[in-house]
C-alpha cells in the first residue's frame, strides 16, 4: 500500500493471519492518526473448524495429531457453542505474536521451547454454525459465524471447541467479514488497488473513504473562526448550544459541511484539540 498510494505513513486495524482473508482497514496519510480508535472494534469471521484432529499452531498450517475416540456429532457442537458465547477465558495459541519475556511466543514455540500464554478476557458476542458436513468419516468440519471483541483468536475457539465435545479440532480456514464498521462487501480487492495506481493517484484517491468513515465518536460543530486554534493545536471554547459532554471520550470537531478537523477533548470549559488534522494558515491570528 505503501507503494501504491506513494505514501510513507500507512497504518492498518488489525492483522490477519497469512492463511486468512477478508477486511483490513488500512489508514493513510493523516488518517494513521486515527488507527487507535479502531484497534478497539468488534470483528466479525466465517471460520471453519476441522474436528478429528489437533493441530500445532490451531490451523491447518500445523502439524496434526489425530483425535482419540468418536468424531462429534453437529447436535453436541450446537449444544457446546453455548459455553463460548458471552465473556470466556481464552488461551491465546502458542504460535501467536505475543511477547514472553522480549521474544515473540511464535518464536519461542519455533524452536521447540515450551510456551504456555495466560488466558486473557474476552467476549464472544455471536456464535453461531452455519453448515456441518460429514463427508470425511470422523472428521466432520463446521461453518460457523464468529463476532467478538478484538484480541479473540478464532484459533483458540476452534481449539476449545473440539476439546469442549470430547474430541479435538482446529482452524482451517478464516474470513473476517466485517472490522467495526467496514464489512467485506464494500472492500476493495488489491488488484482493484493496483490498476488504479496504473492510471494515477487521483485513481487511487476516488477509492478512499473519508478521513473518519467508521469513527464513532460525539460530534460538534465548530464556527469558522475557530478554525486558526484548531489548527495551531489551541483550546477552544464550546460552542453554544453544544449537548453534554465527557471529559473521558474523545470527541470529533467537525466545520459545517461535516469535515473533520480534529480530535479533542473536553478540558474544563474549554475543548482541547489532541489530534489536529487541519493546518492553520501561516501567519494567522488565533480567534
Amino acid at each position: 500500500m505503501r507503494r501504491l498510494a506513494a505514501t510513507k505513513r500507512v497504518g492498518h486495524g488489525g492483522t490477519l493471519d497469512p492463511f486468512a482473508s477478508g477486511v483490513l482497514p488500512v489508514f493513510l496519510g493523516k488518517a494513521t492518526r486515527l488507527v487507535e480508535f479502531h484497534l478497539g472494534d468488534r470483528k466479525r469471521y466465517r471460520a471453519t473448524v476441522c474436528f478429528g484432529a489437533s493441530s500445532t499452531t490451531d490451523d491447518l498450517e500445523g502439524a496434526l495429531t489425530p483425535a482419540a475416540g468418536p468424531a462429534p456429532t453437529r447436535p453436541s457442537v450446537e449444544a457446546a457453542l453455548d459455553g463460548f458465547r458471552g465473556p470466556i477465558e481464552q488461551r491465546p495459541p502458542a504460535y501467536s505474536a505475543i511477547k514472553v519475556a522480549g521474544r515473540r511466543a511464535y518464536a519461542l514455540a519455533r524452536a521447540g521451547e515450551s510456551v504456555e500464554l495466560a488466558p486473557r478476557a474476552v467476549t464472544i458476542h455471536g456464535l453461531d454454525l452455519v453448515s456441518w458436513d460429514e463427508t470425511t468419516p470422523g472428521e466432520p468440519v463446521a461453518i460457523v459465524d464468529v463476532e467478538c471483541s478484538a484480541g479473540t483468536y478464532v484459533r483458540s475457539l476452534a481449539r476449545d471447541l473440539g476439546e469442549a465435545v470430547g474430541s479435538a479440532a482446529y482452524l482451517g480456514a478464516l474470513t473476517r467479514t466485517a472490522s467495526g464498521p467496514f464489512a467485506l462487501a464494500a472492500a476493495i480487492d488489491l488488484d482493484a488497488i493496483r490498476a488504479a495506481a496504473v492510471e494515477g493517484p487521483a485513481a487511487v484517491a476516488a477509492l478512499l473513504l473519508p478521513i473518519d468513515a467508521g469513527l464513532d465518536l460525539p460530534t460538534v460543530f465548530v464556527p469558522d473562526a475557530a478554525f486558526v486554534a484548531i489548527g495551531r493545536g489551541q483550546p477552544i471554547g464550546v460552542p453554544a448550544g453544544t449537548a453534554a459532554l465527557d471529559p473521558a471520550t474523545p470527541i470529533r470537531l467537525v466545520d459545517g459541511t461535516g469535515r473533520l478537523l480534529a480530535i479533542a477533548r473536553l478540558s474544563g470549559s474549554k475543548l482541547a484539540p489532541d489530534k489536529v488534522l487541519i493546518d492553520a494558515p501561516p501567519g494567522a491570528d488565533p480567534d
